[in-house]
């Protein structure tokens, strides 16, 4: 199954993924992961990554595009991938479901955790992750809603979409999203 998880900064795709890989057994693709990976290696992608997010803004579409193509043909994603981060944009939605149609694959289903604002912050005070400060979160949320929300009508209208309720322990969210995992299941039958 080819799933993507979309939700704002902080919104715990992370956490629900690293869950869902164990029960999926396919291999989890944080576009996120990917560029701090490739920031901390100093590739070239990697130091024209650093300059966007350093100032909150999405990377470009083709340098996502490329980190995504090249993980998305290694032989572990054959039976399928979590997407976290990617598609951000309609034109990146287009590029995945292109890409994956010439080779004879699609998105099986689109995830979408919903959080309210105030308590993505509160969840972004509380990991203290690096890169995370709340100017640059704020811009990072900004970004999120302006470019991303879209995606959900794009998915929604493709009937691909399930939107769930973000807030709870882990394990609540979780059980929410096995549930849309088991829907997606039956649309594929």
């Amino acid at each position: 199954m080819r799933i993507i998880l979309i939700g704002p900064p902080g919104a715990g795709k992370g956490t629900q993924c690293q869950r869902l890989v164990e029960m999926l057994e396919v291999p989890h693709l944080s576009t996120g992961e990917m560029l701090r990976a490739a920031i901390k290696q100093g590739t070239a992608e990697g130091l024209e990554a650093a300059d966007y997010m350093s100032h909150g803004q999405l990377v470009p579409d083709q340098l996502i595009l490329g980190l995504v193509t090249r993980r998305l043909k290694s032989p572990d994603c054959r039976k399928g991938c979590l997407l976290d981060g990617f598609p951000r944009t309609i034109t990146q939605a287009e590029m995945l479901d292109d890409l994956l149609e010439r080779q004879a694959m699609s998105v099986d289903g689109v995830i979408e955790l919903a959080v309210p604002r105030d308590e993505l912050v509160r969840r972004m005070l509380a990991r203290k992750r690096e890169d995370d400060n709340p100017e640059i979160f704020a811009r990072r949320i900004e970004s999120f809603e302006r470019q991303t929300a879209p995606l959900l009508e794009y998915y929604d209208r493709q009937g691909k979409l399930v939107s769930i309720d973000g807030l709870g322990s882990a394990d609540d969210i979780f059980e929410r999203v096995r549930r849309a995992i088991r829907a997606f299941r039956r649309a594929r039958r």
